[in-house]
C-alpha cells in the first residue's frame, strides 16, 4: 500500500480516548506527522472492521486495550505537494474508553501521554493541528454528556 502520492485515499482511524478528565496523545515516529502529537490511530487492514482497526492500533501504539463507544468525526486529511497529492487519508474517529493493557509507547509511536484539557485546548509545546484539535474536542464533549455507567451494564466497571 502506497502512502506517498497514492493513487487512491487510504483508509484510516483515530482513538479519542478520555479517561479521569485526560486525553491521550501520541507523539509519532514517522511521516506524514514526524514529531507531532495527535491522537492514536493508523490505516485499517484488508478486511478490517473500523472499530477492530481502532482496537488494534490502539493496542499497537500504547500497549492499551480499548473498546470504541461512537463516531465522533468522519473526515478527509489531504496533504498537497505543488499540484500533486502527497498524502490522502480518509479517517473514522472514535470516542473510546481504556478497558485493559499498560501505557507504552510502542509501534510508530515515539512516546505517548496523558494530557489535560488545558494543554491540549492551548497554545501549549504539544503543536496540535487544528483538525486534531477539533476532533478531541468532539470527543472530549460527547464524553462529558454520556451515561457511562449505563454503557457498563448491570454489575458497572471502572473507566
Amino acid at each position: 500500500m502506497q502512502r506517498e502520492y497514492p493513487v487512491a485515499p487510504l483508509v484510516g482511524v483515530g482513538a479519542v480516548i478520555v479517561n479521569e478528565g485526560r486525553v491521550l496523545l501520541v507523539q509519532r515516529a514517522t511521516e506524514p506527522a514526524l514529531g507531532r502529537w495527535s491522537i492514536p490511530g493508523g490505516l485499517i487492514e484488508i478486511g478490517e472492521m473500523l472499530t477492530g482497526a481502532v482496537i488494534r492500533e490502539v493496542l499497537e501504539e500504547t500497549g492499551l486495550e480499548v473498546e470504541p463507544i461512537e463516531l465522533v468525526e468522519l473526515l478527509d486529511r489531504i496533504h498537497r505537494d505543488g499540484d500533486r497529492v502527497r498524502y490522502h487519508y480518509v479517517i473514522a474517529d472514535y470516542l473510546c474508553r481504556v478497558t485493559g493493557g499498560t501505557l507504552k509507547a510502542a509501534s510508530d509511536a515515539a512516546a505517548v501521554r496523558w494530557v489535560e484539557r488545558a494543554e491540549w485546548n492551548s497554545h501549549s509545546a504539544l503543536i496540535l493541528d487544528p483538525i486534531t484539535v477539533r476532533v478531541i474536542e468532539a470527543g472530549w464533549q460527547r464524553a462529558t454528556t454520556l451515561d457511562w455507567q449505563a454503557l457498563d451494564g448491570p454489575g458497572g466497571k471502572t473507566r
